[in-house]
């Protein structure tokens, strides 16, 4: 009986001392800076007879 009265006081003890956690909130606002820089080229080559014909018919571009 004694084993067993001991057994659950060793028990009890790492019961109480087991590690707790905790999860909150952060006080301030949580901020991602992205520093991305988008650079775009558009690089087009006409022939010479199809830059003629965009010359002649400007009005439909």
């Amino acid at each position: 009986m004694r084993s067993l009265t001991t057994s659950g006081l060793i028990l009890g003890a790492m019961m109480t001392l087991s590690a707790c956690v905790q999860v909150s909130a952060p006080d301030k606002p949580i901020v991602i800076n992205l520093n991305i820089n988008i650079k775009q080229e558009v690089v087009y080559r006409l022939d010479g007879d199809a830059k003629d014909l965009i010359n002649e018919e400007a009005d439909i571009f």
